[in-house]
């Protein structure tokens, strides 16, 4: 079974949401306190999303806000560099900075994140500030919940997908749970859950579903409960990963997937759920089965987490079917 897209539209992919500055560690294996020199990259989950579908060779477009400063302007030109459209990202002019991510490797299982998120302007986006014609234009939105955190951004989010709704872009949401950048738990499942019951893909982790059934009666964390609650609104898939253990598609139709993961020599975690949805996204744009299309997302996350970046690190269709060529003959060990 595979999925279908609109057709006819000049972008295949347009995501909104955070855009921010990861500072990777350069010492690795050694704690924060530790730590002297950190490499920059351009980060946030939906732009890194947004480059692997970039990579992967699909028409790509971005809706965020950046700070007027010199970070912003590195985060608008690796966009460009990357052929992603940025005539939807708009510059601050409220003093607002760029959001920071500092990470610390201390083993490829311990891995954290110091953010720096405020007063950052990627959660400044207005509602005003959302082009609809580009949205209209757009094969799919993929919304990152993260952008839902704070006014006036939760605000353009929603619009985006009354937008998306209207115009008949599949709407792709990455829950992309971040518990720092929120008040509380219950101000959490209720914007998650009025994003997601205006998406058509879902996807996240055993632990950000979670995070949205704070009403819920699933005690058990069982899965199958978690995806038929979305099917009752405009969900057609529901994606739930299990890290290691791999991921399960759940179907509108009733049908349920799994598919195998790869080995990987693992530097960091970090990256893998941004690189998975890229792969997995772009399996689905080109035809492949939904089985398929997990199997491609593993491999790109494998790739990911086997380097040092992210977003640099995001694998064209080329590297991700070489890897999978090299798992399949026994060159690639888990380690």
């Amino acid at each position: 079974m595979s999925y279908i897209f609109p057709s006819g539209r000049k972008f295949d992919f347009t995501a909104i949401g955070r855009l921010c500055i990861d500072l990777n560690a350069n010492e690795i294996n050694r704690p924060m306190e530790e730590t002297m020199t950190f490499t920059k990259y351009v980060g946030g989950s939906p732009a890194n999303i947004a480059i692997g579908m970039s990579r992967l060779g699909h028409k790509t477009a971005f809706i965020g806000k950046i700070a007027d400063d010199q970070m912003g302007r590195f985060i608008q030109g690796y966009l460009e560099k990357e052929d992603i459209d940025t005539s939807n990202v708009v510059t601050d002019k409220t003093g607002a900075v760029t959001g920071l991510a500092f990470t610390e490797i201390k083993s490829p299982s311990e891995c954290s994140i110091l953010m720096y998120r405020d007063n950052v302007a990627d959660l400044k986006l207005g509602p005003l500030e959302v082009n609809e014609e580009l949205i209209a234009n757009s094969k799919a939105l993929l919304v990152s919940g993260t952008a839902l955190a704070a006014s006036p951004s939760r605000e353009a989010v929603l619009l985006s997908l009354d937008y998306a709704r209207k115009h008949g872009t599949t709407v792709i949401l990455d829950i992309d749970y971040r518990p720092y950048t929120w008040n509380s738990a219950e101000e959490t499942a209720v914007y998650y859950n009025l994003a997601a019951e205006k998406s058509d893909i879902i996807i996240g982790t055993r632990e950000e579903f979670d995070s949205m059934e704070r009403f819920e009666n699933n005690h058990d964390h069982s899965d199958s409960f978690t995806a038929s609650k979305w099917f009752n609104y405009s969900a057609k898939l529901v994606i739930i990963k299990h890290g290691k253990e791999g991921s399960i598609a759940y179907t509108a139709e009733g049908l349920e997937q799994r598919a195998k993961s790869y080995p990987a020599k693992v530097i960091k975690t970090f990256g893998a759920g941004d690189s998975y949805a890229a792969g997995f996204i772009h399996g689905l744009m080109s035809g492949l089965t939904i089985e398929k299309s997990m199997e491609f997302g593993s491999a790109a996350a494998c790739i990911v987490i086997s380097s040092h970046s992210c977003s640099d690190a995001m694998p064209t269709v080329a590297q991700v079917e070489d890897y999978i060529e090299r798992c399949n003959r026994g060159e690639i060990i888990a380690g």
